[in-house]
Protein backbone atom coordinates (compact mmCIF):
# COMPACT_ATOMS: atom_id res chain seq x y z
CA UNK A 1 0.00 0.00 0.00
CA UNK A 2 1.32 3.53 -1.13
CA UNK A 3 2.32 5.40 1.90
CA UNK A 4 1.21 9.28 1.86
CA UNK A 5 3.69 11.75 3.00
CA UNK A 6 3.07 15.09 4.92
CA UNK A 7 4.70 18.23 3.16
CA UNK A 8 5.11 19.49 6.52
CA UNK A 9 8.50 21.14 8.01
CA UNK A 10 8.09 19.66 10.83
CA UNK A 11 7.33 16.30 9.78
CA UNK A 12 11.00 16.43 7.75
CA UNK A 13 12.66 16.52 11.29
CA UNK A 14 11.33 13.31 12.34
CA UNK A 15 11.76 10.50 10.15
CA UNK A 16 9.42 8.12 12.26
CA UNK A 17 6.60 10.34 11.67
CA UNK A 18 6.26 9.23 8.21
CA UNK A 19 5.37 5.77 9.47
CA UNK A 20 1.96 6.84 10.40
CA UNK A 21 0.75 8.50 7.28
CA UNK A 22 -0.67 5.17 5.75
CA UNK A 23 -3.85 4.00 4.31
CA UNK A 24 -3.86 0.37 6.83
CA UNK A 25 -5.59 0.41 10.63
CA UNK A 26 -2.75 -2.38 11.09
CA UNK A 27 -0.31 -0.12 10.12
CA UNK A 28 -1.22 2.95 12.13
CA UNK A 29 -1.30 0.89 15.02
CA UNK A 30 1.72 -0.12 14.35
CA UNK A 31 3.73 3.41 14.26
CA UNK A 32 1.76 4.22 17.24
CA UNK A 33 2.93 1.48 18.99
CA UNK A 34 6.88 2.23 17.70
CA UNK A 35 5.95 6.42 18.37
CA UNK A 36 4.69 5.88 21.76
CA UNK A 37 7.77 4.27 22.89
CA UNK A 38 11.05 6.79 23.60
CA UNK A 39 13.13 3.95 22.95
CA UNK A 40 11.70 2.37 20.00
CA UNK A 41 10.91 5.92 18.36
CA UNK A 42 14.92 6.68 18.98
CA UNK A 43 15.94 3.09 16.99
CA UNK A 44 13.88 3.93 14.32
CA UNK A 45 14.96 7.61 13.48
CA UNK A 46 18.50 6.16 13.62
CA UNK A 47 18.10 2.31 12.07
CA UNK A 48 14.92 2.34 10.19
CA UNK A 49 12.24 -0.74 10.36
CA UNK A 50 15.72 -3.06 10.22
CA UNK A 51 16.61 -1.69 13.58
CA UNK A 52 13.13 -2.34 15.06
CA UNK A 53 13.15 -5.93 14.25
CA UNK A 54 16.61 -6.44 14.73
CA UNK A 55 16.63 -5.09 18.79
CA UNK A 56 13.49 -3.41 19.64
CA UNK A 57 11.11 -6.89 18.35
CA UNK A 58 9.65 -5.35 15.55
CA UNK A 59 6.11 -4.22 15.12
CA UNK A 60 3.47 -5.70 16.99
CA UNK A 61 6.21 -6.83 19.64
CA UNK A 62 4.82 -4.90 22.06
CA UNK A 63 1.21 -4.64 22.22
CA UNK A 64 -0.80 -1.50 22.60
CA UNK A 65 -0.13 -2.19 26.14
CA UNK A 66 3.47 -0.97 25.69
CA UNK A 67 2.61 3.45 25.29
CA UNK A 68 3.15 3.54 28.86
CA UNK A 69 6.01 5.57 28.35
CA UNK A 70 3.82 8.32 26.02
CA UNK A 71 0.70 10.61 26.49
CA UNK A 72 -0.95 9.40 24.21
CA UNK A 73 -4.72 7.76 24.20
CA UNK A 74 -4.70 6.63 20.24
CA UNK A 75 -3.22 6.74 17.29
CA UNK A 76 -4.57 10.20 16.11
CA UNK A 77 -2.55 11.86 18.96
CA UNK A 78 0.40 11.56 17.09
CA UNK A 79 -1.05 14.06 14.50
CA UNK A 80 -1.90 16.42 17.30
CA UNK A 81 1.35 16.28 18.82
CA UNK A 82 2.97 17.14 15.40
CA UNK A 83 0.56 19.35 13.87
CA UNK A 84 -1.68 20.74 16.86
CA UNK A 85 -5.42 20.54 16.69
CA UNK A 86 -7.87 16.98 17.86
CA UNK A 87 -8.30 14.57 15.62
CA UNK A 88 -9.70 11.69 17.48
CA UNK A 89 -12.10 10.82 20.57
CA UNK A 90 -13.23 14.04 22.49
CA UNK A 91 -11.02 16.41 20.42
CA UNK A 92 -13.38 16.43 17.39
CA UNK A 93 -12.17 17.27 13.63
CA UNK A 94 -13.80 20.90 12.94
CA UNK A 95 -11.85 23.12 11.02
CA UNK A 96 -9.59 20.49 8.83
CA UNK A 97 -7.71 18.90 11.62
CA UNK A 98 -9.56 19.67 14.65
CA UNK A 99 -9.41 23.09 16.01
CA UNK A 100 -12.62 24.73 18.10
CA UNK A 101 -15.86 25.01 16.63
CA UNK A 102 -16.55 28.37 15.08
CA UNK A 103 -19.44 30.58 13.67
CA UNK A 104 -19.54 31.41 10.02
CA UNK A 105 -18.81 35.06 9.17
CA UNK A 106 -18.52 37.37 6.49
CA UNK A 107 -18.24 35.37 2.55
CA UNK A 108 -15.94 36.72 -0.26
CA UNK A 109 -17.59 37.07 -3.49
CA UNK A 110 -17.42 34.77 -6.56
CA UNK A 111 -15.76 35.66 -9.43
CA UNK A 112 -16.86 36.68 -12.99
CA UNK A 113 -16.02 35.61 -16.24
CA UNK A 114 -16.71 38.17 -19.46
CA UNK A 115 -15.68 37.21 -22.82
CA UNK A 116 -14.54 40.11 -25.27
CA UNK A 117 -13.79 40.15 -28.98
CA UNK A 118 -11.92 42.98 -30.37
CA UNK A 119 -10.23 43.76 -33.44
CA UNK A 120 -6.72 42.94 -34.78
CA UNK A 121 -5.27 46.44 -34.16
CA UNK A 122 -6.99 46.67 -30.83
CA UNK A 123 -5.22 44.13 -29.75
CA UNK A 124 -1.99 45.12 -31.11
CA UNK A 125 -2.08 48.55 -29.99
CA UNK A 126 -4.71 48.61 -26.94
CA UNK A 127 -8.52 50.06 -26.60
CA UNK A 128 -10.95 51.19 -24.03
CA UNK A 129 -14.09 49.51 -23.96
CA UNK A 130 -17.31 49.82 -22.60
CA UNK A 131 -18.30 45.62 -21.01
CA UNK A 132 -21.74 44.99 -19.69
CA UNK A 133 -21.35 41.92 -16.71
CA UNK A 134 -24.27 40.01 -15.02
CA UNK A 135 -23.22 40.05 -11.44
CA UNK A 136 -24.36 39.77 -7.65
CA UNK A 137 -25.14 42.64 -5.80
CA UNK A 138 -25.85 43.99 -2.23
CA UNK A 139 -29.70 44.06 -1.90
CA UNK A 140 -30.60 47.71 -1.00
CA UNK A 141 -33.85 46.51 0.72
CA UNK A 142 -31.79 45.05 3.28
CA UNK A 143 -28.39 46.45 2.95
CA UNK A 144 -27.04 43.22 2.40
CA UNK A 145 -28.12 41.76 5.62
CA UNK A 146 -30.49 39.28 4.47
CA UNK A 147 -32.96 39.91 7.31
CA UNK A 148 -36.84 41.39 6.64
CA UNK A 149 -36.90 44.87 7.60
CA UNK A 150 -38.44 45.88 11.14
CA UNK A 151 -37.13 42.31 12.53
CA UNK A 152 -33.88 41.29 13.78
CA UNK A 153 -31.74 38.31 13.83
CA UNK A 154 -32.03 35.75 16.54
CA UNK A 155 -29.90 32.76 18.16
CA UNK A 156 -30.42 29.52 16.58
CA UNK A 157 -31.85 26.94 18.60
CA UNK A 158 -29.95 23.92 17.10
CA UNK A 159 -26.90 24.76 17.50
CA UNK A 160 -27.11 27.14 20.31
CA UNK A 161 -25.20 30.12 18.22
CA UNK A 162 -22.04 28.59 17.35
CA UNK A 163 -23.10 27.85 13.81
CA UNK A 164 -21.52 24.37 14.10
CA UNK A 165 -22.95 20.69 15.12
CA UNK A 166 -21.06 17.36 16.41
CA UNK A 167 -21.98 14.59 14.67
CA UNK A 168 -20.49 11.05 16.37
CA UNK A 169 -19.02 9.12 13.52
CA UNK A 170 -18.13 5.27 14.19
CA UNK A 171 -14.77 3.59 12.92
CA UNK A 172 -12.53 0.47 13.71
CA UNK A 173 -10.32 2.93 16.06
CA UNK A 174 -13.57 3.89 18.26
CA UNK A 175 -16.05 6.54 18.33
CA UNK A 176 -14.53 9.94 16.54
CA UNK A 177 -16.52 13.56 16.71
CA UNK A 178 -17.37 15.00 13.50
CA UNK A 179 -17.80 18.77 13.96
CA UNK A 180 -19.90 20.00 10.86
CA UNK A 181 -21.90 23.41 9.93
CA UNK A 182 -25.34 23.59 11.21
CA UNK A 183 -27.63 22.64 8.55
CA UNK A 184 -30.64 25.24 10.49
CA UNK A 185 -28.43 28.42 9.79
CA UNK A 186 -26.17 27.40 7.78
CA UNK A 187 -23.36 27.81 9.95
CA UNK A 188 -24.42 31.75 10.96
CA UNK A 189 -25.30 31.19 14.14
CA UNK A 190 -28.53 33.10 13.78
CA UNK A 191 -32.08 32.97 12.38
CA UNK A 192 -34.31 35.21 10.85
CA UNK A 193 -37.16 36.50 8.80
CA UNK A 194 -35.41 36.45 5.22
CA UNK A 195 -35.95 39.74 3.06
CA UNK A 196 -38.56 39.73 0.74
CA UNK A 197 -36.04 41.00 -2.37
CA UNK A 198 -33.80 38.75 -2.32
CA UNK A 199 -35.06 36.11 -0.27
CA UNK A 200 -32.69 35.69 2.49
CA UNK A 201 -29.68 35.63 0.64
CA UNK A 202 -28.39 39.68 0.75
CA UNK A 203 -27.74 40.19 -2.77
CA UNK A 204 -29.74 40.49 -5.59
CA UNK A 205 -28.15 39.98 -9.81
CA UNK A 206 -27.88 42.90 -11.80
CA UNK A 207 -26.11 43.70 -15.07
CA UNK A 208 -23.50 46.67 -14.59
CA UNK A 209 -21.27 48.97 -17.57
CA UNK A 210 -17.41 48.51 -16.68
CA UNK A 211 -14.70 50.78 -18.22
CA UNK A 212 -11.98 48.14 -19.46
CA UNK A 213 -8.73 49.39 -20.87
CA UNK A 214 -7.08 46.40 -23.22
CA UNK A 215 -3.59 47.33 -22.87
CA UNK A 216 -1.20 47.43 -25.98
CA UNK A 217 0.39 44.08 -27.24
CA UNK A 218 -2.65 41.11 -25.68
CA UNK A 219 -3.03 38.46 -27.53
CA UNK A 220 -6.03 35.46 -28.25
CA UNK A 221 -6.67 33.94 -24.95
CA UNK A 222 -5.23 37.06 -22.50
CA UNK A 223 -7.09 37.13 -18.87
CA UNK A 224 -6.94 40.92 -17.76
CA UNK A 225 -8.45 40.61 -14.24
CA UNK A 226 -10.34 43.57 -12.55
CA UNK A 227 -10.42 43.36 -9.17
CA UNK A 228 -13.88 44.24 -6.96
CA UNK A 229 -15.55 43.89 -10.07
CA UNK A 230 -17.21 40.78 -9.19
CA UNK A 231 -20.71 39.50 -7.25
CA UNK A 232 -20.67 41.02 -3.67
CA UNK A 233 -19.67 38.82 -0.75
CA UNK A 234 -22.39 37.56 1.71
CA UNK A 235 -23.10 39.20 5.03
CA UNK A 236 -20.31 41.88 4.20
CA UNK A 237 -17.58 39.85 2.35
CA UNK A 238 -15.57 41.59 0.08
CA UNK A 239 -16.30 41.30 -3.25
CA UNK A 240 -14.83 38.79 -5.83
CA UNK A 241 -12.85 40.13 -9.14
CA UNK A 242 -14.10 39.99 -12.91
CA UNK A 243 -11.95 37.94 -15.73
CA UNK A 244 -12.31 39.22 -19.01
CA UNK A 245 -11.15 36.63 -21.44
CA UNK A 246 -9.68 37.85 -24.67
CA UNK A 247 -10.56 36.57 -28.18
CA UNK A 248 -9.02 38.62 -31.53
CA UNK A 249 -10.61 38.75 -34.51
CA UNK A 250 -8.18 37.80 -37.62
CA UNK A 251 -7.02 40.58 -39.94
CA UNK A 252 -8.64 42.16 -42.30
CA UNK A 253 -5.49 43.19 -44.51
CA UNK A 254 -4.25 39.24 -43.71
CA UNK A 255 -1.62 39.70 -41.49
CA UNK A 256 -1.00 37.00 -38.81
CA UNK A 257 1.09 37.44 -35.25
CA UNK A 258 3.70 35.32 -33.55
CA UNK A 259 3.75 36.65 -30.25
CA UNK A 260 5.19 40.28 -30.70
CA UNK A 261 6.07 39.28 -34.49
CA UNK A 262 3.76 40.14 -37.59
CA UNK A 263 4.15 37.84 -40.42
CA UNK A 264 2.40 38.70 -44.33
CA UNK A 265 3.10 37.25 -47.49
CA UNK A 266 3.69 39.35 -50.65
CA UNK A 267 3.83 38.56 -54.70
CA UNK A 268 6.59 40.01 -57.22
CA UNK A 269 7.07 38.75 -60.84
CA UNK A 270 10.12 36.42 -61.65
CA UNK A 271 10.62 40.01 -63.67
CA UNK A 272 11.06 42.12 -60.77
CA UNK A 273 12.48 39.36 -58.53
CA UNK A 274 15.18 39.35 -60.77
CA UNK A 275 15.69 43.10 -61.61
CA UNK A 276 14.50 44.21 -58.15
CA UNK A 277 11.71 46.64 -57.09
CA UNK A 278 9.14 48.39 -54.51
CA UNK A 279 6.12 47.33 -52.88
CA UNK A 280 3.53 48.01 -50.78
CA UNK A 281 2.98 46.24 -47.97
CA UNK A 282 0.17 46.82 -45.29
CA UNK A 283 1.34 46.47 -41.72
CA UNK A 284 -0.25 47.32 -38.11
CA UNK A 285 0.99 51.15 -38.82
CA UNK A 286 -0.70 51.37 -42.59
CA UNK A 287 0.60 51.09 -46.10
CA UNK A 288 4.80 51.01 -45.76
CA UNK A 289 6.42 50.77 -49.37
CA UNK A 290 9.43 47.80 -49.34
CA UNK A 291 12.59 47.72 -51.03
CA UNK A 292 12.88 44.08 -52.67
CA UNK A 293 16.08 44.02 -53.55
CA UNK A 294 17.46 42.52 -57.44
CA UNK A 295 18.14 38.77 -57.81
CA UNK A 296 15.46 38.31 -54.43
CA UNK A 297 14.71 34.39 -54.56
CA UNK A 298 11.38 32.26 -53.72
CA UNK A 299 11.09 32.05 -49.98
CA UNK A 300 13.32 35.02 -49.33
CA UNK A 301 12.13 36.61 -45.58
CA UNK A 302 12.36 40.51 -45.47
CA UNK A 303 12.21 42.35 -42.31
CA UNK A 304 10.60 45.55 -41.54
CA UNK A 305 12.33 46.68 -37.80
CA UNK A 306 10.07 47.69 -35.06
CA UNK A 307 6.85 47.48 -37.38
CA UNK A 308 5.55 44.58 -35.09
CA UNK A 309 3.47 44.34 -31.73
CA UNK A 310 4.46 45.92 -28.74
CA UNK A 311 6.09 43.79 -26.05
CA UNK A 312 2.94 43.93 -23.42
CA UNK A 313 3.63 45.69 -20.22
CA UNK A 314 6.83 47.17 -21.77
CA UNK A 315 7.47 50.71 -22.99
CA UNK A 316 5.66 51.89 -26.29
CA UNK A 317 8.95 51.94 -28.35
CA UNK A 318 9.42 48.17 -27.23
CA UNK A 319 8.24 46.98 -30.71
CA UNK A 320 8.43 43.59 -32.23
CA UNK A 321 9.41 43.54 -36.16
CA UNK A 322 7.50 42.37 -39.54
CA UNK A 323 8.71 39.93 -41.66
CA UNK A 324 7.45 39.87 -44.84
CA UNK A 325 7.54 36.80 -47.23
CA UNK A 326 8.45 37.10 -50.57
CA UNK A 327 6.41 34.78 -53.07
CA UNK A 328 8.15 34.45 -56.86
CA UNK A 329 5.20 34.30 -59.38
CA UNK A 330 5.89 32.63 -62.47
CA UNK A 331 3.15 32.73 -64.93
CA UNK A 332 1.93 29.73 -66.60
CA UNK A 333 1.02 31.54 -70.15
CA UNK A 334 3.52 34.55 -71.92
CA UNK A 335 2.63 36.13 -75.34
CA UNK A 336 5.17 35.01 -78.00
CA UNK A 337 6.90 38.74 -77.50
CA UNK A 338 7.86 37.69 -74.09
CA UNK A 339 8.84 34.61 -75.02
CA UNK A 340 11.02 35.69 -77.34
CA UNK A 341 12.39 37.80 -75.00
CA UNK A 342 13.28 35.40 -72.36
CA UNK A 343 14.75 33.12 -74.94
CA UNK A 344 16.74 35.98 -75.96
CA UNK A 345 17.52 36.79 -72.23
CA UNK A 346 18.57 32.50 -72.06
CA UNK A 347 20.64 32.97 -75.15
CA UNK A 348 22.79 35.72 -73.62
CA UNK A 349 23.54 34.09 -70.05
CA UNK A 350 24.39 31.19 -71.85
CA UNK A 351 26.76 33.20 -73.73
CA UNK A 352 27.97 35.04 -70.70
CA UNK A 353 28.47 31.30 -69.10
CA UNK A 354 30.49 29.47 -71.62
CA UNK A 355 32.62 32.51 -71.55
CA UNK A 356 33.27 32.13 -67.81
CA UNK A 357 33.16 28.38 -67.96
CA UNK A 358 29.87 27.86 -65.83
CA UNK A 359 26.24 27.62 -66.35
CA UNK A 360 23.92 30.33 -66.77
CA UNK A 361 20.44 31.13 -65.01
CA UNK A 362 18.80 28.91 -66.54
CA UNK A 363 21.03 26.11 -66.64
CA UNK A 364 22.77 25.99 -69.74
Amino acid sequence: METKRLANPRARSHPSLILCISLSLQEISNAYEVLSDDQKRSIYDRFGEAGLKGGAGGFGGGGMGGAGQGDFTNPFDIFEQFFGGGMGGGGGMGGGMGGQPRRRGPAPGTDERHDLTIDFADAVFGCSKEVEVSRLESCGTCSGSGVKAGTSPSRCGQCGGSGQVVQAVRTPLGAFQQVMACPACEGAGETSAPCASCAGDGRLRKSKRISLRVPPGVDGGSRLRVRGEGSAGRRGGPPGDLYVFVRVRPSPAGLRREGTTVHSDVDVSYVDAILGTSVQVETVDGPVDLRVPAGTQPGTTLVMAKRGVPRLGAAPAARGDHQVHVRVTIPTKVSEEEKGLVEALREAQAAAATAKGGKGWFGR
